[in-house]
């Protein structure tokens, strides 16, 4: 019973307290939230962080001073779809479902019913276990913001079956190919964009979209600890951004091309680093809110990007003009570094340290581990990642023997990283070609750009890249590689 005599206005001021912020008090108390930000297409060296010298990325470049920055990590594949199935269950490409883009045919009738418009993609089938779905043991609240791609609403990739207590965006990647949709998903449902009729401009961008909700899922889940997946479709094709973004590089040099593929944007290069700095402040403003619920210091926050730049100034990008991968061979589509070497920056206050690098070797299928870690979950035991937990927190951990990628897609690839060695073979699906399977290897040590093949010099080390790439692979139905699926 509250006495008589107690003040006031002290009563006021408690009742007031509790209510601007009812999270700070139990944040320490529950498990870390996790933020995962994944660009769309974004190449290694699109950040200052990284070396970019064209487009702004002030966001991006605090949040790696205040936390890790990795020189060495990859991510899934070298195109979109099979990329984010290894992020979402933890498999390197020789045993994840999805491994090269692909619609699934004719779709399904509860699909239909919901008035989809575009096939979406080969889904994940129900028994694979998402990030969202570990996560959801420890009571985590979770969404995927932004293009999903690995199975439409009423299949088994539907991302409400797969572990997302809320969807917003495009589920389908072909429906990502314009920023400026008729309507995007929430969960099962079509959401109207005002002003919108998918061509170069509109009145609602989705990208702002994307942000918008992610601030209310942030504002509405502060009391409990939440998973938020926000793959943003920038700056995948087509280069769409609000007009008065444009301002900011209005100076840039234009070169003449010869426009192929998705709509043309009359200013490329502006547009295109525009669409990054666009990216980039919404990234700040989510930040923000986080600072402003109380919730920086037991949030981690990580961002990547899902494959290399875009090739061939296809749609008007040009990745030579912004050095988009550094030095390194090859673009989106290539298992050379250039298309699958990525950004990887994570903060996370009190546990990484301000500033620091890393040169540990990781890949997507590492951050399943890492999150179940972080939450105090159980991961399944089927994951081919180890825990970069040890690697945040600057101790000994476990390290892989080698980093493994195969890609049925332009030509049919197969890579290995096996410490400074780098393996690689192409042209797997096109055995008429006089070096189809040849195995090329590099030391990307003293060779990064992956110029000098001195597979000749070095048997011993072919052999054991051969035998780590017959051992990582397993024959899949639905993406065969009959050159590697012989040998099993």
């Amino acid at each position: 019973m509250i006495s008589r005599f107690f003040p006031l206005g002290c009563l006021f001021a408690m009742a007031a307290l509790s209510a601007m912020v009812p999270s700070e008090a139990n944040a320490a108390d529950r498990p870390p939230n996790i933020v995962f930000i994944l660009a769309d297409d974004l190449g290694y060296s699109e950040l200052g962080s990284y070396g970019q010298e064209k487009i702004h990325t002030p966001n991006l470049d605090q949040l790696a001073r205040d936390g890790m920055r990795f020189t060495d990590f990859y991510c899934g594949n070298a195109v979109c779809a099979p990329s984010r199935c290894v992020l979402m269950t933890g498999k390197h490409s020789g045993h994840a479902y999805i491994r090269d883009n692909g619609d699934p045919g004719a779709m399904l009738p509860e699909t239909k019913a919901l008035g989809a418009e575009f096939p979406g993609q080969n889904p994940i089938p129900a028994e694979e276990v998402t990030i969202a779905e570990v996560l959801k043991q420890k009571g985590y609240a979770t969404a995927a913001i932004g293009k999903w791609g690995l199975g439409h609403f009423g299949s088994t990739g539907d991302p409400n079956k797969q572990g997302f207590d809320l969807f917003y965006g495009f589920n389908c990647q072909r429906h990502a190919h314009n920023h400026y949709p008729n309507y995007l998903w929430r969960n099962r449902e079509k959401e109207v964009q005002p002003g919108n009729d998918r061509t170069l401009k509109g009145e609602t961008y989705s990208q702002d979209q994307f942000c918008k909700v992610a601030i209310e899922f942030i504002d509405e889940n502060a009391d409990k600890p939440f998973f938020l997946y926000l793959p943003f479709a920038v700056p995948h094709l087509s280069i769409q951004v609000p007009d008065a973004d444009l301002a900011e590089y209005e100076d840039m040099k234009e070169d003449d091309y010869e426009h192929r593929g998705y709509l043309k944007h009359p200013k490329p290069h502006s547009g295109y680093a525009a669409m990054i700095s666009h990216m980039d402040r919404d990234i700040g403003k989510i930040l923000d809110t986080i600072k402003a619920k109380g919730l920086a210091d037991n949030t981690v926050v990580m961002f990547s990007s899902d494959n290399g730049p875009t090739y061939d100034r296809l749609g008007g990008s040009d990745s030579d003009f912004f050095a988009s991968s550094a030095n390194f061979r090859g673009l989106k589509g290539s298992l050379y570094e250039g298309g699958i070497r990525v950004p990887l920056i994570v903060r996370w206050p009190g546990k990484v340290k301000p500033g620091s690098v890393s040169h540990h070797l990781g890949a997507f299928y590492d951050l399943l581990p890492t999150f179940a870690e972080i939450a105090g979950a159980t991961p399944p035991k089927d994951t081919d990642g180890i825990s970069l937990v040890p690697e945040l927190l600057g101790k000994d951990g476990p390290k892989h023997d080698y980093l493994y990628w195969e890609f049925p897609g332009y030509g049919g690839q197969q890579a290995l990283r096996m410490g400074d060695w780098k393996a690689i073979r192409q042209n797997l699906k096109r055995p008429r070609q006089p070096d189809a399977g040849k195995l090329e290897l590099y030391n990307l040590q003293d060779d990064p750009s992956e110029s000098n093949d001195v597979s000749a010099e070095h048997p011993e080390v072919v052999a054991q890249a051969e035998a780590a790439m017959k051992e990582a692979h397993t024959p899949s139905k639905l993406f065969p590689m009959p050159m590697l699926d012989k040998t099993k």
